[in-house]
């Protein structure tokens, strides 16, 4: 019966017939059919691979028999029968993430998420990466999983920074030496540029600049070195900057500035 439902699935869904503009574009690279369709949000790749099988994906009339057929655009892709909608364009937003908010879609203890914090009229968004409950600051929002994923990569390498203030004594000779990363119960941390920005009372305000962004490294770096960290706020993420957004607040990146990010990713 499941395959039935699937069917009728992908009948009752609304088809649109690809603009010209996204057929013509020759320019792009070559990709997996089965990505393709993924990122035009027609189902999973496996679910893909498996319509595949089943002779339910056509290229100009004619079934398509691998998974791994390239294609630059969707033009001429059908399943059963209708034209595949071109897949939007990736876009980007700039959040402000207040603290006291999960980065996850739902929480079975019920705590609240950056979903209740986001405005209704958002598209759907997945976030890249991902800051603790108690950390603030930039979160960026994808409508893309592809270009989730591909950031998320640490070979990917974007350089994010973060401002912590913190409980303690330190000084920026200690900070220098992060450059040459360290190893904390096992983990081995890359480099980490870290200034330290200004002392109030015991508490000291650091800036810390850092590629991998593994799981509470600022907090544990920091704890390493007898701090006790009180408050984190990222600051930018790649090219993308804070700046004055409000908390809770989310911009959109231009379209034009994104495709030129996407472009220098993976370049040296």
């Amino acid at each position: 019966g499941g395959d039935a439902c699937a069917g009728e699935q992908f009948g009752d869904a609304l088809w649109f017939v690809l603009a010209a503009a996204a057929a013509a574009s020759g320019k792009n690279e070559p990709q997996r059919i089965a990505k393709l369709l993924a990122r035009a949000g027609v189902a999973s790749r496996r679910e893909i691979e498996r319509m595949i099988e089943e002779g339910r994906i056509t290229l100009d009339g004619e079934a398509v028999s691998t998974p791994a057929t390239l294609l630059t655009s969707l033009h001429g892709v059908a399943v059963d029968g209708n034209p595949v909608a071109a897949p939007a364009p990736a876009r980007l937003f700039l959040f402000h993430k207040p603290a006291g908010f999960l980065t996850t879609e739902r929480d079975p203890r019920g705590r609240p998420t950056i979903y209740d914090k986001l405005p209704a009229d958002l598209p759907r968004v997945m976030p890249i990466g991902r800051l603790d409950m108690t950390t603030e600051g930039l979160l960026l929002l994808t409508t893309d999983g592809e270009f989730k994923r591909q950031m998320e990569l640490p070979s990917t390498g974007v350089p994010r920074t973060y401002r912590a203030r913190a409980f303690g004594e330190v000084s920026q000779n200690q900070l220098e030496d992060l450059f040459d990363g360290l190893e904390i119960d096992g983990i081995r941390y890359g480099r980490i540029e870290a200034n330290l920005e200004r002392r109030t009372g015991r508490n000291q305000w650091i800036e810390m600049t850092l590629t991998e962004g593994k799981n509470r490294e600022v907090r544990r770096v920091l704890e390493h070195l007898g701090l006790q960290v009180n408050r984190l706020i990222r600051t930018s993420y790649g090219p993308f900057h804070l700046g004055e957004l409000a908390s809770g607040a989310v911009e959109e990146v231009r379209q034009h500035d994104l495709v030129v990010f996407r472009k220098s990713l993976g370049k040296p």
